[in-house]
């Protein structure tokens, strides 16, 4: 079960706001092992892989036309309908992300604007395994595709048979996406990376994963290849008073507990007597779980704090920064500028963090451990590149010329001002 502390000085919090320890340093040589392997030898290495890691032996590393067919066939209507309606509303939300280009004269003569450009080639990683996330590919492709990228491949795991979750393949069908490599872990990442005969090289990875995964995304960045934000494991945070009830915050809490044994989860509450009764609630709905044994581990890595007031418990949040964060108190419409740290947050005793998991429309990528100070989730803007342009008329040069040429000289960049003041010669021997 959680630990429980019991107004912690100020002085405690930044031990206390730490996330379990890992240390991944031992992978990166393995990792580094099948990043040359999948460079040097393409698909053929691909197949060893999958073999070695995953126990199939495949004839073709994309699935066909007649996979996708059969997958829609045996999913039911009720988990069609479903994923139809998470589309819909996490289309809708996105599609509100665009940016209108908007010209600015910064000066007589001077126009500047700024333009979206989808990221060409992407690179779409999703996980098989325990939880084939074919929620996460809705996360992923919607914005993919509303952005424009041109080019979208996709790398998921294959079972012991060789097939392809029919959720993940009937996602992708409705999203257009066409190429679905079954390759899995971190030389999948390889794969997307470096580019094989028949996987192409992308420009940007996303997804989450395993360990193996999480570092093989962070290696890349010493290759140039960018990927979505730095992943780790799953977290949520719930600030919570005597309103709340204590059935849905523990419901809240092992939503993401049982996402694996190295997720936390984090209440917050002013009442020791809802912290019992939320420890109460925790233990029955605990018993029943299928992922029980998951759950149980990262509880054991989890905090129930009391504090004094909401004062406390928002500052104690925005220092924790969480992935998730649950505001379930009486006037949480009064709090809403306080937060200033934090992925995606769910507001009353109705809004489960589980809708924006799956179809409330925002997106569910979001930075872990700690990252929400500095990173947002994935969006719209995530696989755009925004590129600036500029148009100076004469008349323009004639205006802002003399300061570009002090501040130059200034700088002691001679060819920089020299390459103002030979225009404006010639401007004024019109």
């Amino acid at each position: 079960m959680m630990r429980k502390i019991e107004f912690p000085d100020t002085s405690q919090w930044l031990e206390l706001v730490q996330r379990p320890t890992q240390n991944f340093e031992s992978l990166e040589i393995g990792i580094a092992q099948t990043f040359q392997l999948v460079q040097e030898r393409g698909d053929a290495g691909l197949f060893e892989l999958t073999q070695k890691y995953d126990g199939v032996q495949l004839d073709s590393l994309y699935t066909t036309a007649e996979e996708i067919v059969a997958a829609e066939a045996v999913l039911s209507e009720e988990l069609k309908a479903a994923i139809l309606q998470a589309y819909s509303n996490i289309n809708l939300f996105h599609a509100q992300q665009a940016e209108q280009t908007k010209q600015v004269e910064t000066m007589p003569g001077v126009t500047c604007w700024r333009k979206s450009v989808a990221i060409e080639k992407v690179g779409l990683y999703i996980p098989g395994g325990t939880a084939p996330l074919f929620s996460t590919l809705l996360m992923l492709g919607v914005p993919a595709k509303l952005a424009g990228c041109s080019e979208i491949i996709l790398c998921t795991p294959p079972s012991k048979d060789g097939t392809i979750h029919p959720a993940i393949l009937y996602t992708a069908s409705l999203l257009g996406i066409a190429r679905i490599a079954k390759v899995g872990g971190a030389q999948a990442i390889a794969a997307m990376a470096f580019g094989t005969e028949s996987v192409p090289a992308v420009n940007k990875i996303f997804g989450p994963g395993n360990q193996y995964v999480t570092v093989a995304k962070q290696m890349l960045s010493k290759t140039g290849v960018a990927i979505d934000l730095p992943a780790g494991p799953s977290e949520v945070l719930v600030i919570a008073d005597d309103s709340a009830n204590p059935a849905f915050v523990a419901a809240d809490l092992l939503s993401q507990a049982e996402h694996g044994a190295d997720s936390q989860v984090i209440l917050l509450t002013t009442s020791a007597k809802f912290l019992t009764e939320v420890e109460k609630e925790l233990e029955a709905q605990l018993d029943v779980l299928p992922r029980k044994e998951f759950a149980t581990k990262a509880l054991n890595n989890s905090l129930g704090i009391l504090l004094s007031d909401v004062k406390e418990m928002l500052a104690f949040s925005n220092l924790y920064a969480p992935e998730h964060l649950i505001i379930a108190i009486s006037d949480f419409e009064a709090v809403l500028d306080e937060i200033t740290n934090a992925g995606s947050v769910f507001l009353g005793n109705f809004s489960p963090e589980s809708a924006g998991d799956y179809a409330s429309g925002t997106n569910h990528t979001l930075p872990t451990n700690g990252y929400a100070r500095a990173y947002s989730g994935v969006s719209l803007d995530s696989f755009v590149k925004k590129i600036t342009f500029q148009y100076v008329t004469p008349e323009g040069l004639l205006n802002i010329g003399n300061t570009i040429e002090v501040m130059a000289e200034a700088e002691g960049l001679e060819a920089h001002k020299n390459a103002v003041s030979i225009r404006l010669k010639e401007i004024g021997n019109v």
